[in-house]
């Protein structure tokens, strides 16, 4: 059975955008992006919420890295290697390779997809992720929280319930940003 993972990156208050939907403070630098890459060669499967999938489409473009630092064109070929599942009820359909769009956010569905895959599988974006945190799909919690405070904005965890977190790995990098790895604890 593969793990459903949900990976962030957010501001030490929690957030993983400003209140005008500004992220630029979170780029990675080249350490945390290599170590990035690292954690998502395991994944096979990206579930995605459409805004996500708009900013990620970039990363289908083979030449559009050429030149730029080897992390980036490393994550590149991790992404257009990956499946891509998008939920969305606007598009009709998807511009990149190995992507189809799901209108609805399915439980279900997704828990037969964890059991029958054989690489991990990623949420990303919080509107999508809830769904599946509230599901309790979500085996693993990664964060990457960068030094910055910005007063409010999108949340990277929904509010409203709780879970216990068991602390896996923790990683601190030379820019300031610390990595959490927490499961779930039965």
């Amino acid at each position: 059975m593969a793990n459903l993972i949900y990976s962030a990156i957010a501001s030490l208050d929690g957030y993983i955008a400003d209140e005008d939907g500004n992220f630029g403070w979170a780029e990675p630098d080249e350490e945390v992006h290599a170590f990035v890459n690292d954690l998502e060669r395991s994944v096979g499967t990206f579930l995605l919420g459409r805004r996500t999938y708009e900013l990620m489409i970039a990363w289908e473009d083979a030449d559009a890295f050429v030149g730029q630092p080897p992390v980036m064109q490393d994550f590149a070929r991790i992404w257009r290697a990956a499946e891509k599942i998008v939920y969305s009820t606007t598009l009709d359909e998807a511009p990149t390779a190995r992507t189809r769009i799901e209108r609805a956010f399915d439980a279900e569905a997704v828990r037969r997809l964890k059991e029958s895959a054989e690489r991990d599988i990623t949420v990303g974006g919080p509107g999508l992720a809830e769904h599946a945190f509230r599901a309790g799909l979500v085996d693993e919690y990664r964060l990457f929280v960068v030094p910055v405070v910005i007063g409010g904005g999108i949340r990277a965890l929904p509010g409203g319930f709780r879970l216990s977190l068991e602390l896996l790995d923790e990683r601190r990098f030379a820019g300031g940003v610390v990595h959490l790895r927490y499961r779930v604890e039965a």
